[in-house]
């Protein structure tokens, strides 16, 4: 037997049925951050450097994710 349960709603509703904190504050701020960063113009290898350093783990942490990616395409075919 199979069952098939659609949810329809937004992110925020989805967060908060989930019990996950709210982030908004901290996402703004990291935008602005990297607006900023950009108004003034920096270059593009400290531009790259400070994106690394903003990153969970850097470069694996961004490798885990890819993986994480690569195994749900391959199971949703």
């Amino acid at each position: 037997m199979k069952i098939n349960v659609e949810v329809e709603c937004t992110p925020e509703e989805a967060r908060r049925a989930m019990g996950l904190p709210d982030l908004a504050p901290v996402h703004e701020r990291y935008v602005s951050m990297m607006v900023d960063a950009i108004d003034k113009q920096a270059s593009p290898e400290a531009f790259q450097q400070m994106l690394q350093s903003w990153s969970p783990m850097g470069d694996a942490g961004m490798g885990l994710w890819r993986a994480m990616f690569d195994a749900g395409s391959k199971t949703a075919k």
